[in-house]
């Protein structure tokens, strides 16, 4: 057993040159390369034909990723994975492969993926002397006159051998006998035709019959042989044979005829008369594949054929006719018969390699299968073109040996299309042409090209303050082209005004249905708006992403009660025990209806509606003195003032929004009917002494109060102080408003620091006592007392103690008069 390699680039001269490993690694990819082994036929299987992966250059640590496997209609051949050595698989027999052919061979491509390649293997199958050569008949019988002359020839049947070359060369021996010998006579092609020579004439009186064995022998080592028994009649003189016209007779038919066609006619003569005379036609030595395909008439000579004619199969016949008389006599003639071949057979398609799915990421060029096409024909009849057929960005081209390599022509793309079907088209140039399909699929893969995206760039919700926790705010969707893990869409809060780090976040997103949910409840006047950044990511690797902005807007509801700036709380009208217990304001007795008595000056932290305020009198000593606008607020004297009005009179005055429900709160102010602050000063004394007894005892109650409630928030605190100390620190505060009211005094909130209250209106302010009791009149001016003093919010300064509407000390001398030095009157405003 031997094999070889032969490669048509000549890396073989490469090696003798000591060319380098790249000249080597480009002449090996050569897609022209041929290898070429010889075995004899009949070996085992399991017999080593050649070490095909060294042949290749490969090594056995590269036969798993390489994938080195046979291409073949049948498989006579294995290829090991461990070792990639081509062993036998199969029983072959030259003789059952070939016939006759003096060349036997095996081709078949060797696949090699990554990259993927293919070679050609051919195999020659060497011819084993496995055949002895083979009579076609057991007996021959001849028969021959007696009048016979010595030396006369007659030819005898000539075995077959199936096998070729030196062990089908035939030697012919025959059994002793004094009146017969054994001749051979040269014919075409080198063949010998063995004839009976007739040593002495016969006698049929003394022996009618002769009994004989011929015996042929091969050339081949050791020697097989084959044997007929030759039967001799002796018979009455018939002393003309027939004779053929011609020596050879040549004839050319097309293939795939109809059975019964005539081919041509032998014609043999004879010169005897009657019986001796009468010629019949047979075949001579021939296979019993022309027996099968080719009958002869054996009166008339023709030759028609018995069976289709295939030119794939066999392109050329060569068969011995035998022409015989009454008497026995015989003549011979050789017919060739040459079929013509016919475009019978449409190309055929193999895929030797198909890689589906291809990544969307694959290059141009990149092979996605590797096509065989064969047409049995010959000529313009075998000649095949292909060709692709349907939309796909693939092309095809040609490679060596009849092979194709689809590749990919442009990108692709799977969102586009997920699959690619073409039809492979080859069509021969016989006329007319024929042609087959082959249908592939081809699957594209995906990659992570695609990043997610929002259906909107920036997505607007409202929520109503005082949500409950976990209320769904609104959900984003974000789409990704790609699929599997690359297309599945997780959502994750990445920063804004709510989500910034270290502050808690007023929302969440929920990571699979990108649902965002308010982590608290919302306050319109601590936080109007925010904004959020949700990223969408998708599971790719590596991950792509996209962001969109969410704006929530709070919406305001009346939750807020107005809040009375002026006249002042009871709790702090005062500043010290003594003090005045609420605002009042001094009416003369001679103010006439519509005289302005003051201002009810209330804000609502709300907005919109919530926030419109409107005023009325719900309660008052006289009803029918005072009116209050319902938009302004200002209290003026519905009539003239009257001696009989008492001269203290106390108004209530109810403050309400216009939200739904609406809130309200009440403002009580205390008007002194007096002319002059000297004539209100006893009323003033008499309600502050009565104020101070009430202020004693709120004072106790207060301070009772102030007590439990500090017990419990010092219990509350011990308890949430344990619970932070095993949960950790709390997360500080978002969004809270910077700005806040004043605890103490009347004040305006945040809102309304940077806005005009548009009204006026007049505020006593007693001066210091003076050393001289008695009043003088006018005062000397006093200085403009600041809004700023009066008003607290952030970021405006804190109420003084002295921002109330009224200021007033008790003198020092409790027996000193008490009278208002001076009285001003001022306008305030804010901006």
């Amino acid at each position: 057993m031997s094999g070889g390699r032969r490669a048509s680039g000549g890396p073989g001269g490469g090696r003798a040159l000591g060319l380098g490993a790249v000249l080597l690694w480009l002449c090996w990819r050569a897609a022209a390369e041929r290898l070429r082994y010889s075995i004899p036929e009949e070996l085992p299987r399991g017999s080593l034909v050649g070490p095909l992966a060294r042949d290749l250059g490969l090594s056995a640590d590269e036969l798993p990723a390489r994938k080195l496997r046979l291409s073949a209609d049948k498989q006579y051949f294995t290829v090991s994975e461990g070792n990639g050595n081509l062993y036998v698989s199969e029983r072959l027999d030259r003789e059952e492969l070939c016939g006759e052919s003096l060349s036997c061979s095996v081709s078949f491509e060797a696949l090699v993926h990554n990259p993927l390649n293919v070679f050609h293997v051919e195999v020659a199958i060497e011819d084993v002397n496995d055949n002895s050569p083979v009579f076609r008949k057991a007996v021959l019988e001849l028969e021959i006159g007696e009048w016979t002359l010595p030396g006369a020839r007659f030819p005898l049947e000539v075995a077959r051998d199936a096998d070729v070359g030196s062990n089908s060369l035939l030697t012919y021996e025959l059994s002793s006998n004094p009146s017969f010998s054994l001749a051979m006579k040269e014919r075409q092609a080198g063949k010998k035709q063995p004839e009976l020579v007739l040593e002495r004439a016969l006698d049929r009186e003394k022996q009618s019959s002769f009994e004989l064995v011929l015996t042929a022998v091969d050339g081949g080592d050791p020697a097989r042989s084959g044997t007929v028994q030759i039967r001799v009649n002796v018979m009455d003189l018939n002393d003309n044979p027939p004779v053929f016209s011609k020596i050879v007779y040549e004839a050319r038919v097309a293939e795939n005829l109809p059975a019964g066609s005539l081919v041509l006619q032998v014609r043999a003569t004879d010169a005897d008369a009657g019986s001796n005379g009468r010629v019949f036609y047979s075949f001579g030595d021939v296979s019993e594949v022309v027996r099968a395909l080719f009958s002869v008439d054996s009166e008339s000579g023709e030759i028609r054929t018995a069976g289709p004619l295939d030119f794939e199969e066999k392109s050329k016949y060569s068969f011995g006719l035998e022409a015989t008389d009454g008497g026995g006599l015989t003549d011979h003639c050789e017919v060739q018969i040459d079929v013509t071949d016919e475009n019978d057979n449409a190309p055929e398609i193999t895929i030797l390699s198909l890689s589906s799915p291809v990544p969307e990421d694959a290059p141009v060029g990149t092979v996605v299968a590797l096509l065989k096409v064969r047409d049995r024909d010959s000529g313009e009849n075998g000649e095949v073109s292909c060709e692709l057929s349907g939309e796909a960005p693939l092309s095809i081209v040609t490679s060596s040996g009849g092979s194709y390599k689809v590749v990919t022509a442009s990108a692709l793309d799977r969102e586009q299309a997920s699959e690619h079907r073409v039809t492979v088209v080859a069509r021969d140039r016989g006329r007319p042409a024929l042609w087959s399909s082959r249908e592939l699929l081809l699957e594209v893969s995906d990659v992570n090209d695609n990043a997610p995206v929002f259906e909107e760039a920036s997505y607007s919700a409202y929520v109503r303050e005082n949500n409950a926790v976990g209320l769904l705010v609104l959900r984003v969707v974000a789409r990704d082209l790609d699929a599997g893990a690359n297309g599945r869409v997780s959502y994750w809060l990445s920063g804004g005004s709510a989500g910034a780090a270290g502050a808690a976040p007023l929302v969440s997103v929920e990571a699979r249905s990108g649902a965002v949910y308010a982590q608290r409840s919302l306050d319109y006047e601590q936080c109007r708006e925010f904004s959020v950044a949700v990223r969408a990511q998708d599971g790719g690797s590596p991950a792509r992403s996209s962001t969109a902005t969410v704006r929530v807007f709070v919406l305001d509801q009346n939750d807020n009660a107005p809040r009375v700036l002026y006249p002042p709380p009871p709790a702090a009208a005062g500043s010290s025990p003594g003090s005045v217990g609420s605002a009042f304001e001094v009416v003369p007795r001679s103010a006439s209806s519509g005289y302005l008595v003051g201002k009810v000056v209330a804000v609502d932290a709300d907005a919109g509606r919530n926030a419109w305020l409107s005023y009325e009198l719900v309660q008052a000593s006289e009803p029918a003195l005072f009116r209050v606008g319902l938009q302004s607020g200002e209290v003026r004297t519905a009539r003239a003032v009257s001696e009989r009005d008492a001269a203290k009179q106390r108004l209530v005055a109810v403050v309400k929004d216009h939200g739904e429900p609406a809130l309200s709160a009440t403002a009580t102010l205390h008007v002194v009917l007096a002319e002059s602050l000297q004539e209100a000063l006893p009323e003033l004394s008499e309600r502050a002494a009565g104020a101070e007894a009430a202020g004693e005892l709120q004072f106790y109650l207060v301070l009772a109060l102030a007590l439990l409630s500090a017990l419990l928030v010092l219990s509350v605190a011990l308890a949430v102080l344990a619970r932070l100390r095993r949960a950790g620190p709390p997360a500080v505060l978002r969004c809270l408003g910077a700005q806040r009211l004043s605890l103490a005094g009347a004040a305006f909130p945040a809102d309304f620091c940077e806005g005009t209250l548009p009204y006026s209106y007049n505020l006593c302010v007693a001066a210091p006592p003076r050393a001289n009791p008695e009043a003088a009149w006018p005062p000397p001016p006093l200085p403009i007392v600041p809004a700023e003093e009066l008003v607290a919010g952030e970021p405006c300064e804190k109420p003084s103690p002295s921002s109330s509407a009224v200021l007033g000390e008790p003198p020092a001398d409790p027996d000193a008069p008490q009278v208002c030095k001076s009285l001003h009157s001022f306008s305030l405003s804010f901006s």
